[in-house]
């Protein structure tokens, strides 16, 4: 027992401490690059590169020394080859590492202004294209700027409106092909061109315009909002991920969610509602309308022709 006493007194706590939080470190920083590259090109070409190191490692282990002199020689070309082979992807995380959502922050400690009715007529719009079966195509944008995709399409710099953003999209009008780009409350511009998504795990079935809402939702912070013009139905792609199929409230409270409000109107509306009875009687008390050690007392009614055998009052007498 002493002899354990005395071990644990001469550890340096210090420096245990210093390890663990290194390591700490180190493992989230490769958990959240696992998941950023995760159902991704670079996802493979991770995988080759553990088997490369693992033949490397078996041809030293099995004595093939020729098979091991070939992949030594080409060891040293590996940081060029991985520079190359991942340029979109480091691009990416370098970006995502200046975001707060990267990190597992909220979006909403950012300083933005109110978007309650940006989403408002975003949310109309979808909802008057969709039984039309026009196509359209919203990005919202947020923390990432989207200045080179703007530069792409046609400037606008126009308060943010149902009837514009049906206008737009109406077919046969000249910027209705390509995506409208929102920020804050005014659309910037209108017919921009949205990169494709590479990733090997949309389904076949996903068509351009759902690639690129994709593809733009990948390389930037953007939320993005796609009404089909094949199907009619409303879709959301937000961290490379599509949501297909969102009714009205369920798009108007994930965007309210992206935009750091967990509370959407309908929500809203309930608490209110449920909470006017109580306010009521609040007022009832304050005004001096209740009795008895301040109760509040419930308005009097209109009397009414008491019925033949019942009670003046017309009511079962209350127990004591």
């Amino acid at each position: 027992m002493s002899a354990l006493l005395q071990f644990l007194r001469s550890l340096d706590y210090a420096e245990i401490l210093r390890a663990v939080v290194d390591i700490a470190v180190v493992a989230y920083m490769l958990y959240r690059l696992i998941l950023l590259a995760k159902g991704r090109r670079a996802w493979q070409i991770l995988i080759g590169i553990g088997v490369f190191f693992a033949f490397l490692l078996a041809s030293q282990v099995l004595g093939l020394v020729t098979l091991n002199w070939i992949l030594r020689q080409v060891t040293p070309l590996g940081p060029v080859a991985i520079v190359i082979l991942l340029y979109p992807e480091l691009r990416e995380v370098l970006e995502r590492l200046g975001r707060l959502d990267f990190w597992g922050a909220p979006i909403h400690v950012t300083n933005r202004e109110d978007m309650a009715a940006t989403i408002e007529e975003v949310v109309s719009t979808a909802r008057l294209l969709a039984p039309r079966k026009t196509g359209a195509l919203m990005v919202l944008e947020r923390e990432t700027g989207l200045d080179d995709v703007i530069a792409t399409g046609t400037v606008l710099d126009a308060e943010v409106s149902a009837g514009l953003l049906c206008t737009i999209f109406y077919h046969g009008t000249p910027l209705h092909d390509g995506a409208v780009i929102i920020r804050g409350g005014r659309i910037v511009a209108a017919e921009c061109r949205l990169p494709l998504s590479e990733s090997p795990n949309i389904a076949s079935n996903v068509h351009m315009r759902h690639r690129a809402a994709i593809g733009i939702s990948e390389n930037s912070d953007a939320v993005v909002v796609i009404v089909s013009e094949e199907t009619g139905t409303i879709s959301l792609a937000i961290n490379g991920k599509l949501v297909r199929g969102l009714s009205e409230d369920k798009l108007r409270s994930r965007l309210s969610e992206a935009f750091g409000r967990s509370i959407g109107g309908k929500e809203l509306r309930g608490a209110v509602n449920a909470a006017l009875p109580f306010v009521g009687r609040l007022a009832d008390a304050a005004n001096g309308r209740g009795g008895g050690g301040g109760k509040a007392r419930r308005p009097s009614r209109p009397s009414r022709r008491p019925a033949p055998g019942s009670s003046p009052s017309g009511q079962e007498p209350r127990k004591p």
